[in-house]
């Protein structure tokens, strides 16, 4: 054990865990746009299952990252676009619905998977890292924080994007408005279908970037690749009290940990025995977390209630 508390390796499992992070904060940032507007969607894995598989399926074909990027970015939108219709234009129950869309997420990205490719190939590149200029150059520091792909980049430059977005918009004034009490944002003027509609849209896009980067990171696709990865974002929502920041603390504690159970088992650190359990850690601090702030944290009064002019 105390091979795993080297400055060298503390260096290496912060970058992993940078890393690790990016589809964590990815889906969580774009859930917390939908549900800060009422709406809650559990079909966030499934859509970063279909996304993750057209951007396998474009960079194995084609070799064009930022194709394969587009293509799962189109792939979120248009399962986003299906969702709102199901829930918002037809006031279906969004926890029903959002599994609909999960379980069509999980067996229709497996099917595609097995007819079109079959075998697990490896992509022909990855995405690369990226060493900013000067910062990279740091000791430890650098290295551990500022050598990482574009998508890890943006996916934390969202942060104070989406924070602007929800605090300084008018966009953003009416999310807020329509997941508090949309009765009294309708009788104001606001849309509240199409602030819902676009909110939707906004989180399933960035759902779909969370499956791109899971496969432009890791560089193969698998069935059920994400392994519950969108549950535990829709958690980190809820660890995060509905905010960007809180999400982007909840998304850097999910990958630290997986980073730390991987060198661990590196090193022979955790007993063969244990190590499905420690494999189990996401989850674990998942229920934990729940289970804590059960009561602790104000969601959104309107979240999972449709609304329908009377």
């Amino acid at each position: 054990m105390s091979q795993f508390f080297t400055l060298g390796v503390m260096v290496t499992v912060v970058a992993s865990g940078i890393r690790l992070a990016t589809p964590y904060l990815l889906a969580s940032l774009g859930e917390t746009i939908g549900q800060r507007s009422g709406v809650l969607n559990l079909g966030v894995d499934g859509i970063m299952l279909l996304a993750a598989f057209g951007a396998y399926y474009a960079a194995l074909k084609t070799g064009n990252l930022w194709l394969a990027v587009l293509v799962a970015l189109g792939t979120g939108l248009f399962v986003g676009i299906i969702y709102a219709l199901i829930t918002v234009s037809l006031h279906a129950a969004q926890g029903i619905s959002g599994i609909g869309i999960f379980l069509f997420g999980l067996g229709f990205s497996d099917l595609l998977f097995q007819v079109w490719v079959g075998t697990p190939l490896p992509i022909p590149r990855k995405l690369p890292a990226l060493a900013i200029p000067g910062l990279s150059d740091i000791p430890y520091v650098g290295d551990a924080l500022f050598r990482h792909n574009l998508m890890t980049y943006g996916a934390f430059l969202l942060v104070p994007a989406v924070m602007f977005l929800l605090q300084r918009t008018t966009f953003g004034m009416n999310v807020r408005a329509v997941g508090e009490n949309p009765q009294a944002a309708d009788s104001l003027g606001v849309s509240v279908e199409r602030t819902r509609f676009v909110a939707i849209l906004l989180g399933s896009s960035a759902a779909g970037l969370a499956g791109a980067s899971l496969v432009l990171q890791g560089g193969i696709f698998q069935a059920n690749l994400t392994n519950g990865l969108g549950f535990i974002a829709i958690a980190i929502v809820y660890f995060g009290a509905w905010r960007p920041l809180g999400a982007m603390v909840g998304s850097l504690l999910y990958g630290l940990v997986q980073a730390s159970v991987v060198q661990l088992k590196v090193q022979g650190t955790i007993p063969r025995g244990a190590s499905d359990l420690a494999a189990m850690a996401p989850a674990i601090i998942t229920i934990l977390a729940l289970v804590f702030l059960a009561g602790r944290v104000k969601a959104p009064a309107a979240l999972t209630r449709p609304f329908a002019r009377h």
